[in-house]
């Protein structure tokens, strides 16, 4: 499973870097599509790492209304937030379904806010959509090399 892990997240690497070289969009961070590739086989995994971006950006957005915030520090909020958003998902939000209680999870502590980063500097939908395809490209080079059963 690491080594799954390690390819995914290198080709992530290579696919965010020619999205960025040759579209000149990123697709939510250097390493997020390799993750969110991973976690293409449960969507409600990926659409709630997407709503905890989309809260995290928003929330920062709205906080630049009451106080000064630009470069550094406006990063280390989104990271921030993105990572107290995600805690608080994995730890409160449970959802039953057929008499199952499942628990909802985000991808990863940082990749939220890292999302939301770029969210804020190239727009939600360009940032949006570049992750969906770069991730999408990422996960069918992995079922290319180690076939349909990849999961976490």
């Amino acid at each position: 499973m690491e080594n799954i892990i390690t390819i995914s997240i290198g080709l992530g690497l290579c696919v965010s870097l020619l999205f960025s070289e040759i579209l000149g969009i990123a697709a939510g961070g250097m390493v997020v599509p390799g993750y969110i590739a991973l976690f293409m086989d449960n969507p409600v995994v990926i659409m709630t790492t997407t709503l905890v971006s989309l809260l995290t950006y928003f929330t920062v957005n709205s906080l630049s209304a009451f106080m000064i915030i630009y470069g550094r520090r406006r990063t280390v909020l989104m990271i921030l937030f993105g990572f107290m958003f995600g805690w608080v998902t994995r730890a409160l939000v449970f959802i039953p379904v057929a008499g199952q209680v499942i628990d909802i999870t985000i991808v990863g502590y940082i990749i939220p806010g890292l999302i939301a980063i770029w969210m804020d500097r190239q727009g939600i939908l360009e940032t949006v959509t570049a992750l969906i395809t770069s991730s999408t490209i990422v996960r069918l080079i992995l079922i290319l090399l180690f076939g349909r059963g990849i999961s976490l």
